[in-house]
């Protein structure tokens, strides 16, 4: 028996529903790619309302996309965060999709969702605690903020996105100092 849950998951495509329903029991809304329309943002608001929503887009610019708008019109859905790597298809060209996910990336995804702070419980990391980190600026920010958006479960983004990503999912100054050891070791 598959473990059910509760909540509803946003998915981009079929191919994202019959993979989580492959691991689990879940109800999906699939936005049918990145020009989510009103109707598809009115049944997550309303899914919202009755059961919640997990936003389980793809760790690629189309699943940002998504996730953003969803993020505007929905601020208290929990958001799960598949790493790039664990995305990838088997094929060399193949996009990086929630299908390609293994059940345990998936299991592991969903098991440690997080829901964005409202605005006025944001902790700031400071913009220059960010370029002591090297993760704004030189050689390897892009992949620094790869390891970190990997290692926090907060996705990737890039270095204008990153302050604000930081302060919605409430990393501290103590996680993100953490996270960045596991970084620079994985360098």
């Amino acid at each position: 028996m598959k473990e059910k849950v509760e909540e509803i998951i946003v998915v981009e495509g079929k191919e994202d529903t019959r993979r989580l329903q492959e691991v689990l029991s879940v109800d999906t809304i699939e936005t049918i790619g990145s020009a989510i329309n009103e109707e598809i943002i009115e049944r997550i608001i309303h899914a919202q309302e009755r059961r919640g929503v997990i936003v389980f887009t793809d760790p690629d610019y189309s699943g940002e996309k998504i996730r953003k708008i969803i993020m505007e019109e929905v601020p208290d859905a929990k958001h799960a965060f598949l790493p790039r790597h664990q995305a990838r298809g088997k094929k060399k060209y193949a996009s990086l999709g929630v299908e390609h996910a293994s059940d345990e990336a998936i299991l592991t995804a969903l098991e440690q969702v997080v829901t964005p702070a409202v605005e006025n419980d944001l902790a700031k990391i400071s913009r220059q605690t960010l370029l002591n980190y090297g993760l704004i600026y030189g050689s390897q920010a892009k992949r620094r903020r790869e390891l970190l958006g990997d290692e926090l479960r907060i996705g990737y983004t890039n270095g204008k996105q990153l302050e604000k990503r930081l302060a919605m999912f409430r990393i501290t100054p103590e996680a993100l100092e953490k996270a960045m050891g596991h970084v620079e070791e994985n360098l």
